[in-house]
């Protein structure tokens, strides 16, 4: 299993538990990742480290002070 961290602007669009889609984007040098319709953002990850799985599993909703963080397993 493969756990990475999004980045939410606001509580209530996913729920623990949820089995959410999620889009690559690329960049020139990077992949980032967008959760169902523009729920969360992830950072951006190098070649290598791609994310394959289409969706995955919402495990964790935290509020911290810089905002929402979503953490999603993925079966990789």
């Amino acid at each position: 299993m493969r756990q990475e961290e999004f980045k939410m602007e606001r509580m209530g669009l996913v729920q623990i538990g949820e089995v959410i889609p999620i889009t690559e984007g690329k960049l020139p040098t990077s992949y980032y990742y967008t959760l169902g319709k523009a729920y969360a953002m992830s950072a951006n990850f190098p070649v290598g480290n791609r994310i394959k799985s289409k969706e995955g599993k919402v495990v964790d909703i935290k509020e911290t002070p810089k905002g929402f963080f979503v953490t999603v397993e993925f079966d990789e």
